[in-house]
């Protein structure tokens, strides 16, 4: 009885290792399956990774020392005077043209009645040294006139005195050949004095016309110096009115370009003069980046070249923009206390420059506003290269 148990339970023992040989020998089994699929998965995982890092990866130039700037316009004043009325809030968005501030303009309205009488009056001052330079004209076409029949009227007298000399001369010839009497010499020689004193009449009157036409002449000099005087005052005039009226305009300040208000620091009734600051307009659609890079990522990058745009701000929002331009310096260059590295205590530094960086287009999450923190990431890639692996 006692045998037939112990070869049982023998039995049992050897069945008991059997199962257990075979339980280890398929743990065994489904681990180097396990090990064999994880190092087939790291495998193609270094393989997907290596042809990656080769073709794209190691083209790719990043840095978190970037953040978003604007060239963001400060708007002053160009004219002085109490501030009548802030037409805009804070963070206000404006269009171009909008009017944020108008200046009290009583005074600018009053600059500009009077330059414009002053130009009227100038303007009547030209008006009636044209009508004078033309009656100056007109008398000195009549002195012309004159003259002229002086002159003709000189020549008739001298041709009768020649006439008067040739009978005096004829008429002594006859008396001397008792051909003629003494009468008719007496009257040729009285005629002959008549026509003499005709011809220095005529001399006289000749040059009585010619002393008025030169005075016409200096009359008609000094209305034409007169006439440039007024047409002068004219034109100052004119530039006084253009001046009246934009610093007139100029009590209105408008918004150069679209953005947003900041930095609004101008209240009503408040008084200003040109120069000083009353807000600033930024404008956020023409938002950019600029990246500090160190000099050993500059190597391959290049003006017009893809970049990626991580916003801080925005976790998951990625933003497409290119690289523009290089800073001609690094910022230790430009630093208001350079370092000065010719002592013993030398340290090389690794640099950093600035890349502008523009955002291509702003998509319609929150807005990308100057002072942001953005991580960049340049594609130095071959532009063909970069095409094909698109």
């Amino acid at each position: 009885m006692n045998i037939a148990v112990d070869e049982k339970t023998a039995v049992q023992d050897e069945q008991e290792n059997v199962f257990e040989q075979l339980m280890h020998a398929r743990k065994q089994r489904r681990k180097r399956n396990l090990i064999l699929l994880g190092g087939a998965g790291l495998l193609i995982a270094a393989v997907v990774f290596g042809v990656y890092w080769m073709t794209v990866g190691r083209y790719l130039e990043q840095t978190d020392d970037a953040y978003v700037r604007a060239d963001w316009i400060p708007i002053s004043p160009k004219v002085s005077g109490y501030v009548a009325e802030v037409m805009v809030e804070d963070d206000q968005p404006v269009k171009a043209g909008d009017v944020l501030v108008r200046i009290e303009d009583r005074d600018y309205q009053a600059r500009l009645a009077q330059a414009r009488a002053e130009l009227a009056e100038t303007q009547a001052s030209v008006a009636a040294q044209e009508a004078n330079l033309t009656v100056t004209d007109s008398l000195i076409a009549q002195q012309k006139a004159g003259v002229a029949q002086a002159e003709a009227h000189a020549r008739s007298v001298a041709a009768e005195l020649r006439r008067a000399s040739l009978d005096q001369r004829r008429y002594e010839g006859l008396v001397r050949e008792h051909a003629a009497s003494a009468q008719r010499l007496e009257t040729a020689a009285a005629s002959y004095t008549q026509a003499n004193a005709a011809v220095e009449i005529a001399k006289a009157m000749q040059r009585q016309q010619e002393t008025r036409l030169t005075v016409a002449i200096t009359r008609r000099q000094l209305a034409q110096a007169s006439l440039q005087q007024q047409i002068a005052r004219r034109s100052q005039a004119e530039a006084q009115l253009n001046l009246a009226t934009h610093a007139l305009e100029d009590t209105l300040i408008r918004s150069p370009i679209d953005g947003v208000v900041g930095q609004r620091k101008v209240r009503t009734r408040q008084y200003v003069a040109p120069g000083l600051p009353l807000l600033a307009v930024v404008p956020l659609q023409q938002a950019y980046v600029v990246a500090n890079y160190k000099e050993t990522q500059l190597r391959d990058m290049r003006a017009g070249q893809p970049v990626d745009i991580s916003v801080d701000s925005y976790s998951g929002r990625k933003l497409k923009g290119h690289v523009v331009s290089f800073s001609p310096g690094s910022g230790a260059v430009f630093a208001l206390l350079p370092s000065d590295n010719a002592t013993g205590n030398f340290t090389k530094i690794v640099q950093r420059f600035p890349v502008k960086i523009v955002i291509d287009e702003h998509d319609e999450g929150g807005p990308i506003l100057p002072g942001m923190s953005v991580i960049t990431t340049v594609d130095t890639r071959p532009a063909e290269q970069g095409a094909a692996h698109d």
